[in-house]
C-alpha cells in the first residue's frame, strides 16, 4: 500500500491525512508536540472550506457547531454600524454561512477519525531536503532516531516550516505585517452578535461560539516582539472604552488565557508548493494574515486538492510527480491572490491617519447603504470555490 507521511497535526495536516486515507493511502501523521490540544483560539470555517470538508464527509458535523445568529458586520468603536449582513444572507448567496467554532473542536473532529495508530506524538520529523525525490523522513523521538520511507511526504509544519526553508533556500521568509494580535475565549451567558470593529489602527472582533462562549480577537500596530506584563490589562487599555459588549467581555476574560502573537505573511509567493515527493500545505506553503479568516480554510482546501491529484480514480498514484505538479499549479493560482487581498485588508484596517480613517469609514458606510448583498458579495471570489 502506498504510504504518505504527514508532518504536522494541525488542521491542514489532519485534513490531508483523512483525505489521503479516504483514497487508499496508508497515512502516518507525525507531530512534534506531546499533544494536539490547542488552547484559547477560535476560527471561522467559511463556505469554501465547508465544501472541501463535504468532499471527505465531515462538513455536516462542523455545521452542527454553528452559533451565528442575527446581524453581523463591521462597526466603529462607538458601536455605529459601517456595514452589516446576516447568516441568512450568506447562506442564500453561497449555500452556507460561516461556522465559528473553537480550533480544538475542529481538531477533535478530525483527529478522532484518523486510522488507528496513524498519529505519532512527540516526534520531530525532517524530510530529506537534499534529495526530496527519495521520500525519506528522519524522525527524532525520545527513544532515538529512525528513518522511514514514504511515497509521499506532506509538510504541514507551519509558518516557520523547516521543510519550506530547506526546499527553497534563499527564498524570502514571512515578514512581520506590522501588527500584533490577541485572542481569547470568554464565557458569556448572554447572546451576542458577531462583529468586527475598526478604529484608528485598532481592530476588535467578537464571535459567538456554541456552549455559551465568545471568541474575541484584537490587533494593534506595534513593533514586533513587544509583550505586556498583563495582556488582559493591555487590551483593556486599548479597547476598554469601545462599544458594548467589548468592555464586559474583557472584564470576564481569564488573564492567563489571553494569547498574543505577532502576525506574519509570506509576501513573495513560492515558485512551487512541491519538490520531488514533498508537498507543502497550509501555513508552510502560504502564510497569510488573518484578515479574511482564510488561513485554516485554505489549508483545508489544500488538503482535499492534494489528495485528489495524487489519487487519480480514487487510488494512490504509482508516480505522484504529475499530481504534485498539478497541485502546485492549482493551489498557487488560488492562494496567491487571497494572501495579497488579506494583506491589503490588514493594511486598510490598520490606517491611523484621521483623514484616511474618515474616508475609509465613509466608503464602508456608503457601501452598507446599498444593502447587505453588497457586503456579502465582496467575498464571491473566496467563498465560491468550485472544489
Amino acid at each position: 500500500m502506498a504510504h504518505a507521511v504527514v508532518v504536522g497535526a494541525g488542521i491542514g495536516g489532519l485534513t490531508a491525512a483523512l483525505a489521503l486515507a479516504r483514497n487508499g493511502w496508508q497515512v502516518t501523521v507525525l507531530e512534534q508536540a506531546a499533544s494536539i490540544e490547542p488552547v484559547g483560539a477560535g476560527l471561522a470555517v467559511a463556505p469554501n472550506a465547508l465544501r472541501a470538508l463535504d468532499m471527505i464527509g465531515f462538513g455536516d458535523e462542523v455545521r452542527k457547531l454553528s452559533a451565528i445568529q442575527g446581524e453581523a458586520g463591521l462597526r466603529r468603536p462607538s458601536g455605529r454600524w459601517l456595514s452589516r449582513t446576516t447568516a441568512e444572507d450568506a447562506a442564500a448567496r453561497y449555500g452556507d454561512s460561516i461556522v465559528l467554532l473553537t480550533r480544538s473542536a475542529l481538531v477533535g473532529i478530525l483527529a478522532a477519525r484518523l486510522p488507528e495508530g496513524a498519529l505519532r506524538l512527540g516526534t520531530r520529523a525532517e524530510p530529506e531536503p537534499a534529495d526530496p525525490g527519495t521520500g525519506l523522513v528522519t524522525l527524532a523521538t525520545p527513544a532515538g532516531t529512525e528513518t522511514i520511507q514514504a511515497d509521499l511526504v506532506v509538510a504541514a509544519d507551519g509558518i516557520r516550516s523547516r521543510t519550506r526553508a530547506a526546499l527553497f533556500p534563499g527564498h524570502p521568509e514571512p515578514v512581520y505585517a506590522g501588527v500584533t494580535s490577541w485572542r481569547a475565549i470568554v464565557p458569556c451567558a448572554e447572546q451576542v452578535g458577531a462583529s468586527e470593529t475598526w478604529g484608528a489602527g485598532l481592530v476588535f472582533g467578537v464571535m459567538p461560539l456554541a456552549g455559551g462562549q465568545v471568541y474575541c480577537y484584537a490587533t494593534a500596530p506595534v513593533a514586533a516582539g513587544l509583550r505586556a506584563e498583563s495582556e488582559k490589562d493591555e487590551l483593556i487599555r486599548l479597547f476598554g472604552r469601545w462599544h458594548d459588549p467589548i468592555p464586559a467581555l474583557l472584564a470576564a476574560a481569564d488573564p492567563g488565557a489571553v494569547l498574543r502573537h505577532d502576525i506574519y505573511s509570506l509576501d513573495t509567493p513560492l515558485p512551487a508548493f512541491h519538490s520531488g515527493r514533498i508537498a507543502l500545505l497550509g501555513d508552510a506553503a502560504h502564510p497569510m494574515t488573518p484578515n479574511l479568516g482564510q488561513g485554516a480554510c485554505q489549508a483545508i482546501e489544500d488538503a482535499v486538492v492534494l489528495a485528489r491529484h495524487v489519487s487519480p480514480g480514487g487510488r494512490p498514484a504509482e508516480n505522484p510527480a504529475p499530481g504534485l505538479a498539478a497541485y502546485s499549479r492549482e493551489r498557487l493560482a488560488r492562494t496567491t491572490p487571497i494572501v495579497r487581498r488579506s494583506r491589503l485588508v490588514g493594511r486598510i484596517s490598520g490606517w491611523r491617519d484621521p483623514l484616511a480613517v474618515s474616508l475609509r469609514d465613509g466608503a464602508m458606510r456608503a457601501a452598507g447603504l446599498l444593502g447587505p448583498a453588497v457586503a456579502v458579495r465582496q467575498f464571491d471570489s473566496v467563498f465560491r470555490w468550485p472544489g
